[in-house]
């Protein structure tokens, strides 16, 4: 029988908790047995705000607290809102770490992007490399903000003694994720696109880019457990990756999600939309090594429990 979670009976926040990865991180808290978990949503605790930030943690008194919590899209609304993600995100982060430093909080878990990484960073992308040069542009407003927070972390830790610890995942898929076609990451804009066009006998389909742009993908629920296990066992003032190893180009991506979708239509590259970061892959070493963390799902095993559930609710998304 393995040992009781340290996090226990802790007083636990989670910012971000009503959304995608954040619902899959109650989840998983829960199924430790932790029952003090308090998720402010923004119509009524605004992040951005400090009477919003004050009252957060006057009504949740975390003794553990997770920050989840970003303004975020994919590259066309990273590329149409820097000013607003660059903002949002660091005031939200900023405040956030400083609250938690002035209450009684034992440890804040921040978590990161992969968009702060530089845009030629050699692949696998080890975090020595995080410094190494400017992010890829589309999203580098985002990215920057986010990055921003690792530094106020490490510098709270060496001034204030604070635990702050700083994740950075790479992109996130499955179930109950964002497939607003305005706003959404990849993997859900083309389950989204495959299934429609086959249901309205569409020809074809059209992705941005040309295909040639690689990524690796981390299911939420993995995600998630990573996130727990990080709380329980990592205490350091480095960054730490959260993903696989198993990198995959759009364009390979694209025509697997057709094929699981049953979509025989064609699809069509729009090479003058960007790319966005040429390659995304993460050394994930660190992660297994300080706190046990390996990720459990496979891309096909995943995509196939993703493409369920958006055909069990896809009227949600008419």
């Amino acid at each position: 029988m393995s040992d009781p979670s340290p996090l226990l009976g802790k007083k636990i926040c989670v910012t971000g908790g009503a959304g995608f990865l954040g619902s899959f991180l109650v989840q998983a808290l829960e199924q430790r047995g932790c029952r003090e978990i308090f998720v402010p949503r923004r119509e009524d605790y605004d992040l951005t705000t400090t009477s919003g930030m004050e009252r957060m943690f006057a009504d949740a008194r975390p003794e553990v607290l997770f920050h989840l919590a970003a303004v975020v899209g994919g590259i066309g609304a990273n590329r149409n809102n820097p000013g607003r993600f660059f903002y949002d995100n660091a005031i939200m982060g900023i405040q956030l770490i400083e609250y938690a430093r002035r209450n009684p909080v034992e440890k804040t878990i921040v978590v990161g992007t992969t968009c702060s990484y530089p845009k030629f960073t050699p692949v696998p992308f080890r975090e020595e490399a995080l410094w190494d040069g400017y992010p890829e542009e589309t999203n580098a407003p985002y990215g920057i903000a986010k990055k921003a927070l690792l530094v106020q972390c490490q510098a709270y830790r060496q001034q204030y003694g604070m635990n702050a610890i700083y994740l950075l995942p790479v992109n996130l898929y499955g179930p109950r994720d964002n497939f607003d076609l305005q706003t959404s990451h990849v993997i859900p804009a083309l389950i989204r696109k495959c299934i429609e066009a086959g249901q309205n006998g569409s020809r074809d389909i059209v992705c941005w880019g040309d295909g040639s742009a690689t990524r690796a993908f981390l299911y939420a629920a993995d995600a998630a457990e990573g996130l727990v296990l990080a709380a329980e066992r990592y205490d350091g003032a480095e960054p730490v990756n959260l993903g696989t190893a198993e990198e995959i180009s759009i364009r390979d991506l694209a025509e697997t999600i057709a094929r699981l979708c049953g979509y025989e239509g064609g699809i069509v590259w729009d090479a003058s939309q960007p790319n966005g970061q040429p390659r995304r892959c993460l050394d994930t070493t660190r992660a297994e090594q300080c706190f046990g963390f390996r990720a459990r799902t496979t891309l096909p095993e995943g995509l196939a429990a993703t493409i369920q559930w958006y055909r069990q609710g896809a009227q949600r998304f008419r």
